[in-house]
């Protein structure tokens, strides 16, 4: 593979290349690289940036400059696949880059077939002209890199040339250069020879849903810790076992939203939700705000019932309390509740039941709070939900990517949704967090309590593809 680095700062890259894997890689002959200065297709004592059109200060890399690198190096070693780096990138992580292999390796079969066909035409025509060197073959790829400086990139180089944009994470560096060679670092690991044992490629953090599980090594004690003795046990069933079982906690708990981007099967689903910290649902009708600014009650619905056990049994609620302090409610939802959980509902409509079966009656979050001690041995951290930003507690917000800050309390959660206008302030006082209000793109925040509260699970426990 050769790889063409186009940037103002080669001086960069020399002491990189030369170091660890990517050096080795080098002298074995796996990878060929060539850092090109920008510099080297300017006149003497002409700048290569000029200044953007429009208001703000910042200069560009010349469009032409940038042309007659790419140009050359193609001349050079063939037609290329280009990489710009920029902020309007694809964000890498490991997906990205198998995905890039693939789509690199396509290209060049693409290349290399294009050019066999041509080559017979050209046989059987000598008139013909293929345009195609033999640097364009599946096994000599030519990955161009392109490092941009100053305030960036002009958007018709990249519109024109890029086979792909890259960016390294949402915050700003003053170069491409840096970006360039953490994609080298990660994407070279996915080219056979250059590290050394294949497993560690194929078992590493980021290339499956889990992260690495801890390692160690002598001494047994260091600081005052010692090494696990299942690691040192020997019975290596055992150690693959807890290796699992630690790898799925760690990544639970530090990248959660990596998890659960990944495709799962049936049983990784089963293990991840072994180790999920225990949540609870709470829909209060007592201490609500109603129409009239007052805390007060509001009454039960069948609707919400139903629609809201089947969400809390979709992502794996342990229990969903419904809140009344009124008598005559609570009739009503118990014979509804005897129905469906010991009635004729069970053979009548079986998931309605493993829904519903998740359903108590409570009187009031004390009680509910009480009822999860009893079952968890702990109070849950509780976190309210409003449609409204309450602006005396600004500090207990969090978003929908805060399960650390929530999950490293190691207590269970309890979800507080409210009906009528919302949830009262005293109890919005208690809560350990509040979630920030549900938002779309428009003026209109007026979601029924069931579409909120199954946005809401979704967001903090649904499994969310990319």
């Amino acid at each position: 593979m050769k790889i063409s680095i186009l940037t103002v700062f080669p001086e960069l890259y020399e002491p990189f290349l030369k170091t660890s894997l990517i050096g080795r890689a080098r002298q074995k002959g796996i990878i060929e690289t060539e850092i090109v200065s920008f510099f080297n297709f300017a006149q003497p004592k002409e700048r290569i940036d000029s200044p953007s059109f429009g208001p703000g200060a910042g200069m560009l890399l010349k469009p032409e400059i940038v042309q007659k690198a790419i140009e050359f190096q193609e001349q050079k070693h063939g037609k290329s696949f280009k990489i710009f780096f920029t902020p309007q990138g694809k964000k890498l992580n490991q997906k990205v880059l198998e995905d890039l292999k693939e789509k690199i390796e396509h290209k060049f079969s693409h290349l290399d077939s294009t050019a066999t066909n041509l080559t017979a035409t050209t046989h059987s025509d000598p008139s013909t002209n293929s345009g195609l060197t033999a640097h364009e073959s599946s096994s000599d790829f030519h990955l161009l890199l392109v490092a941009s400086r100053y305030e960036g990139m002009d958007s018709r180089v990249e519109q024109f040339y890029a086979d792909e944009l890259i960016s390294i994470g949402d915050f700003v560096l003053m170069g491409g250069d840096l970006p360039a060679m953490c994609f080298l670092e990660a994407f070279l690991r996915l080219i056979p020879g250059v590290v050394g044992k294949t497993e560690s490629v194929e078992k590493e953090s980021f290339s499956g849903p889990f992260l690495d599980y801890p390692e160690y090594t002598a001494p047994v004690v260091w600081n005052g810790m010692e090494v696990p003795e299942i690691v040192r046990s020997g019975n290596h069933a055992l150690i693959d076992k807890w290796r699992l079982e630690k790898a799925i906690i760690n990544t639970i708990q530090k990248h959660f939203d990596w998890l659960r981007s990944n495709e799962l099967n049936r049983d990784q689903i089963k293990q991840v939700s072994k180790f999920l910290p225990a949540h609870y649902v709470a829909l209060m009708h007592g201490d609500v705000v109603l129409k009239d600014n007052q805390s007060g009650t509001t009454s039960v619905t069948s609707l919400d019932i139903h629609d809201i056990a089947r969400s809390c049994a979709t992502y794996g609620i342990k229990n969903y309390f419904i809140c009344t302090p009124l008598e005559d409610q609570k009739k009503i939802v118990k014979t509804l509740l005897d129905f469906w959980q010991t009635g004729f509902g069970v053979e009548y409509n079986v998931h309605r039941h493993v829904a519903v079966n998740k359903v108590k009656l409570s009187n009031d979050v004390n009680a509910v709070v009480e009822e999860i001690k009893k079952i968890e041995g702990k109070e849950p951290i509780i976190i309210a939900t409003s449609a409204k930003k309450d602006q005396f507690n600004q500090s207990k917000y969090i978003t929908y990517n805060d399960q650390d800050k929530v999950w490293q309390h190691d207590a269970p959660v309890l979800f507080l949704f409210g009906t009528g206008h919302g949830i009262s302030k005293h109890i919005l006082d208690r809560c350990d967090y509040i979630l920030e209000p549900i938002y779309g793109f428009s003026d209109f925040n007026h979601l029924s309590v069931r579409s909120a509260t199954a946005v809401i699970l979704d967001r903090w426990l649904g499994i969310n593809l990319k």
